[in-house]
């Protein structure tokens, strides 16, 4: 397999219009569109052309807080401080219907991937999901004791997931409309969350300044990154699944590379907070949006040619701050060399390596089952301890009455 070469991101345009901080973007199917909401309760449209002009939609009371193009590319919904939910016409008019959506601010709105229907999260700690149609509401979700973050539907329609600041992400069965795993393992708020583009694995970006995946299969954590110095607001999975894209209070961007388990760029380009980042439908650009009221288009100059082969990548390391344990990532695409690796392995190392990997991950797993059982000892060794004090009390105490 030749080796193949990554340039560094590069910035490609960056807008200015928004009178406050830049809370959510999100790309039109075709690339022609940005949109953008900001706590000015303004939607931006912008478009990709060179001298063609930006459209502000008005119409929310309140600061906009989640912007997302439908999957068509012909609807812009976006949700509000102002507690509804309007879906535009990203056209020069600027069309709006507006709904009710929630008793407190709505913070994430969000299209299946069939574009009927929309979820929606909100500070009244529920989850809600409606017709795009009408925008007829279907049920609600609430088993969060938090303000609701974010909220995903998985790319088959069939999961929904949530992060709150209750500090759990939940996974829910849209059928059975009950909650069918809660993952804990946050420290602080978890701000977004997204599906992995193959639904097997989920990516959580919480303020203990950690990014977390998890297998929703085997409700396993799989990978854990300390990257960033400060919050991580928001989190974007490249669409052939190898990258995700990050954005932090630290003021960074940074490029994780899923396949190999570790932080790849780190981009410097908001001044203050980068609140929001999202990868186009193709790949090859991402937006970054901060408290600096710019909203930053960059291009990836990732390697397109992702071929056929679909393999499951398998990897165990420990790289630049970044903790995995016993990764698998069901990427659907071929591992792709980066330009750290010696483009001179065969096909006998990369197999030497998957057992070694294999072997390893065994004996993690091992490690893992006598780490439990030793732990399990001590708790009855402390148990026999106490009882065997408690004995001890007693036999003094019935001495001492004998004895009085």
């Amino acid at each position: 397999m030749a080796a193949v070469c990554l340039e560094d991101p590069t910035l490609e345009r960056h807008f200015k219009g928004h009178r406050d901080a830049v809370t959510s973007v999100d790309f039109s199917l075709n690339k022609k569109q940005l949109a953008s909401g900001s706590m000015d309760s303004c939607l931006m449209i912008w478009s990709m052309k060179p001298q063609m002009r930006a459209y502000r939609f008005v119409g929310h009371k309140d600061a906009v807080m989640c912007v997302q193009f439908s999957p068509s590319g012909h609807l812009v919904a976006s949700g509000s401080r102002d507690k509804t939910v309007r879906l535009w016409i990203p056209s020069l008019k600027g069309e709006s219907t507006v709904f009710k959506a929630h008793t407190a601010t709505v913070r994430s709105v969000s299209f299946s991937s069939d574009g009927q229907s929309i979820v929606t999260a909100s500070d009244d700690k529920t989850v809600k999901v409606w017709t795009v149609h009408r925008q007829k509401f279907l049920f609600s979700l609430s088993q969060h004791i938090n303000w609701v973050r974010c909220a995903r539907f998985s790319p088959d329609g069939r999961l929904i997931v949530s992060s709150s600041d209750d500090k759990t992400v939940k996974l829910w069965d849209k059928t059975s409309r009950e909650c069918i795993h809660s993952f804990c393992e946050h420290a602080g708020f978890v701000n977004h969350v997204d599906f992995h583009p193959s639904g097997t694995c989920i990516a959580a970006a919480g303020t203990d300044s950690t990014v977390k995946l998890w297998d929703v299969r085997m409700n396993r954590l799989l990978q854990h990154y300390q990257v960033h110095s400060s919050v991580v607001n928001s989190l974007s999975f490249h669409p052939s699944g190898n990258y995700l894209v990050t954005a932090s209070n630290d003021s960074t961007l940074k490029i994780l590379d899923l396949l190999e388990g570790r932080l790849l760029y780190t981009l410097h380009g908001h001044q203050g907070p980068a609140t929001c980042v999202a990868f186009s439908r193709s790949g090859d650009l991402f937006a970054s949006g901060g408290s600096d009221e710019q909203v930053m288009v960059w291009k990836t100059n990732f390697d397109a040619d992702y071929g056929d082969a679909l393999k499951t990548q398998k990897s165990c390391s420990t790289v630049d701050g970044s903790h995995h344990t016993g990764s698998e990532m069901d990427s659907g695409i071929h591992h792709k060399k980066t330009k750290t690796q010696d483009s001179g392995r065969n096909r006998e190392q990369q197999e030497v390596e998957a057992s070694l990997a294999n072997t390893l991950e065994h004996i993690m797993g091992q490690l893992d089952v006598l780490t439990q059982t030793v732990s399990i000892l001590e708790q009855r060794l402390t148990l026999t301890e106490d009882k065997l004090k408690e004995c001890l009390e007693n036999q003094q105490k019935i001495i001492q009455n004998k004895t009085n």
